[in-house]
């Protein structure tokens, strides 16, 4: 191959390593500088609710629980300090179910320290669990909306009671949770997704 060859076949490489190293520099301006597609320069609305959406609910309470009365009956002191991320905020005797004759009846409120989702809980204790049943079917008989799951209690693989939860309103954002344990009846209303999370794992 002839000197005057060898410097035009060079040359063409020359231009076509040039070519390249244009086309890539111009890649990266395009992408990084102007109009900026690759960079992530924020999420969207709907990204960022897709983010949260993903994260795992927290299982404990980010506030503290409320200390029970030194004079609390057995039944409230068996009420649990929290639930999932649920600290028992309030607790109280109250008389929603008189006309049923309960022995005891109280009113307590568990919360995550956001007031929105906080759930109210009516818990009753009647002297048999026939009493109870009955006050069970009472509730569950006046309870109108959308069925979202009901069942048998069962206690160490025996059955105590049943429950049935429902959404009660017409965009199914509230529910209401009720319950039957033997003896004792429970009464669970407030956000959808909290009530479907507090229910679930409630102890008792």
């Amino acid at each position: 191959m002839s000197t005057e060859q060898k410097s035009s076949s060079h040359g063409k490489l020359i231009a076509v390593v040039v070519a390249a190293a244009v086309v890539i520099v111009l890649a990266l301006l395009s992408a990084f500088v102007w109009p900026g597609w690759a960079m992530n320069k924020g999420t969207t609305g709907e990204q960022k609710q897709q983010v949260a959406a993903s994260k795992p609910a927290p299982t404990t309470p980010s506030i503290k629980a409320k200390d029970l009365p030194q004079d609390a009956s057995p039944l409230l002191k068996a009420m649990p300090d929290s639930v999932l991320n649920f600290a028992r905020t309030e607790a109280a005797p109250s008389a929603n179910w008189t006309s049923a004759s309960p022995i005891e009846e109280y009113t307590l409120t568990y919360s995550t320290g956001d007031l929105p989702k906080d759930v109210t809980l009516v818990v009753a204790q009647w002297s048999s669990g026939d009493s109870a049943k009955s006050q069970y079917d009472t509730l569950t008989g006046a309870l109108k909306g959308t069925d979202l799951s009901s069942g048998d209690v069962k206690v160490s693989g025996n059955v105590t009671g049943k429950y049935v939860v429902k959404a009660t309103d017409a965009k199914g954002k509230t529910a209401t949770a009720i319950w039957q344990n033997d003896t004792v009846v429970f009464q669970a209303t407030g956000p959808k997704d909290s009530i479907q999370r507090f229910y679930s794992k409630f102890p008792l």
